[in-house]
């Protein structure tokens, strides 16, 4: 076979063929789902998303005789020290494409001062992260990664070993609660905490409100990366169109903000027939579906509680209450099944709860790696 040539993304085009390959990796993967071609072009842009502000990133494509066969991505974050990290792997399943797209990210890291490697992260924590391992005879969610299974060996063989593992759990919104939960929900609920949903009237601080929490309540997570204020800008704008105020909640301890959850409707769901293309007719069908409200899952993608609480039972209740409103109002929406996403495999109190509410095991899981970098 020809030899495996690497390209960096330097042009338009480039970056078309970077955001158009796993399509044709996946062509016969019936639970794939190709994502919107725009929305790629502004989360991989400078010029859209305000990760770049925080980040470095290179882009690359591996050919073999003309023809596109693999890509990779290769990200620095000074926020991260010595740790870089890689990105949007996706190839043909052949060991030498897989090792020079690696060979071509490391080196780049290595040029940044890199001593160390992680990934997937698309193109950080806070976005698309994990390699699938899992779970792959489903469609994934919204946001969240699809991959074919020969990827996980590839990486392994090129050096790269578990970091940290990340857990989907699958909630059948018409299954009632474990009787252990039936009967905690069943007490009268704690005094001065009260469980509301957004005020739409006041979104961007209510927002803000969220991004406060979040920061506070994942600060000492693994792999933690806070979200600044161009970010929360940026996110408040992209979420606006999905977001069901009546699917995002904030709980309030004695008047103060104490939690949050937000669930989204899962895009994946309307968009898997538009192979990634809004024209000509897809932004009309996906108007109609999201004013309709043709979806049947949701995914629940974020959610925290404040550190003071972490240790309190009070802390363990309030979880609880923000998933119970999910359920009220999911069924409402004609929602069947709501994913939690995703779940840090050190977290032990957000497994227990997505054990209890998903009927025990992850239905999916995601594989963080990592590899030192030899100078």
């Amino acid at each position: 076979m020809s030899q495996v040539e690497i390209r960096p993304v330097q042009s338009k085009r480039d970056m078309e063929t970077f955001i158009a390959l796993p399509n044709g990796l996946h062509r016969n993967d019936p639970h794939y789902v190709a994502p919107l071609k725009l929305e790629r072009r502004q989360a991989l842009s400078p010029k859209s998303n305000p990760l770049f502000n925080h980040i470095e990133a290179r882009f690359f494509l591996a050919y073999r005789g003309g023809k596109p066969v693999g890509r990779i991505s290769a990200q620095a974050d000074p926020r991260l020290g010595p740790i870089g990290q890689f990105g949007l792997i996706a190839a043909e399943d052949d060991a030498a494409v897989f090792h020079a797209l690696f060979g071509a990210a490391e080196s780049w890291l290595r040029a940044q001062g890199k001593r160390e490697v992680q990934g997937p992260f698309n193109l950080n924590i806070n976005e698309e992260s994990g390699l699938l391992i899992e779970g792959f005879d489903t469609p994934p969610m919204l946001l969240m990664p699809h991959d074919m299974p020969y990827v996980a060996p590839r990486v392994e063989a090129e050096g790269y070993a578990k970091a940290m593992d990340l857990f989907a759990y699958l909630h059948d919104v018409s299954v009632p609660f474990p009787k252990a939960v039936e009967r905690i929900l069943a007490r009268p609920r704690p005094e001065g905490v009260v469980v509301r949903h957004i005020d739409w009237k006041r979104y961007d601080e209510e927002l803000r409100t969220i991004v406060d929490i979040f920061n506070d309540a994942w600060s000492e997570n693994w792999g933690f990366l806070p979200l600044g204020e161009d970010e929360l800008q940026h996110l408040a704008k992209s979420m606006k169109p999905l977001l069901d105020d009546k699917l995002a909640w904030i709980a309030e301890v004695d008047g103060k903000p104490a939690a949050f959850g937000v669930a989204l409707p899962n895009l994946n769901e309307m968009i898997r027939d538009l192979g990634g293309d809004l024209l000509p007719f897809g932004w009309a069908k996906l108007v109609w579906r999201l004013k309709r409200r043709t979806y049947t899952t949701g995914r629940v993608a974020l959610m925290g509680v404040r550190r003071e609480h972490h240790r309190s039972y009070l802390g363990k209740l309030v979880p609880l209450f923000i998933f119970e409103k999910f359920r009220e109002v999911g069924r409402e929406r004609g929602v069947k099944k709501v994913e939690m996403s995703w779940v840090l495999e050190s977290n032990m109190p957000m497994r227990h709860i997505g054990e209890a509410l998903g009927g025990g095991a992850p239905y999916k899981t995601y594989r963080i790696y990592t590899k030192p970098l030899v100078a």
